[in-house]
């Protein structure tokens, strides 16, 4: 039922009623969202753990590059028959990395999409992550974010990872 109507939907034109697309947001919450966004690409460049971490909900969000089907069955076979390609380490094995990292770590964010609805966004851009100005990886990365007390918080941080060998192809 539901391929059907995904298919129609791409086929032939259908009037979406009134209230759809139609979010609860305001300017306030678009410049407090960017603000998070910011402050998270500083949070890397000064390796101020303690402000990264006050961007996040809690310690425990998701926040992981999902392995692929390959790297999956790879694990399954040799070390552990549950691996689900979600690493452990999430948020915490991130944050420790920037911390001990001896070199300048800095994210760059390219094509940023904020869509918001009262008290929910997502932010969707390209990434680059580069350790000691040179290119370590790159991607495409969502953040699910909620609104806390007034204040904008990361939910989820997932993302797709190319390793800098793949950059020139």
């Amino acid at each position: 039922m539901l391929a059907a109507g995904f298919a129609q939907a791409h086929t032939a034109p259908v009037a979406a009623a009134s209230h759809v697309g139609r979010h609860a947001s305001t300017p306030e919450d678009f410049g407090a969202i960017e603000q998070v966004v910011a402050g998270f690409q500083a949070a890397l460049v000064t390796k101020d753990i303690k402000l990264l971490s006050s961007l996040m909900l809690h310690a425990n969000i998701l926040f992981t590059s999902p392995a692929d089907d390959g790297f999956i069955k790879t694990v399954r076979d040799t070390t552990n028959v549950h691996f689900d390609g979600i690493e452990a380490a999430g948020y915490a094995g991130f944050a420790n990395y920037i911390k001990r990292e001896p070199l300048r770590t800095q994210e760059k964010f390219y094509n940023v999409k904020i869509t918001q609805d009262r008290h929910v966004a997502w932010v969707n851009f390209d990434y680059e992550f580069l350790v000691g100005d040179k290119l370590s990886n790159y991607g495409m990365q969502a953040w699910q974010m909620v609104k806390r007390d007034g204040n904008w918080k990361i939910l989820s941080v997932v993302w797709s990872m190319h390793g800098a060998a793949e950059a020139g192809k």
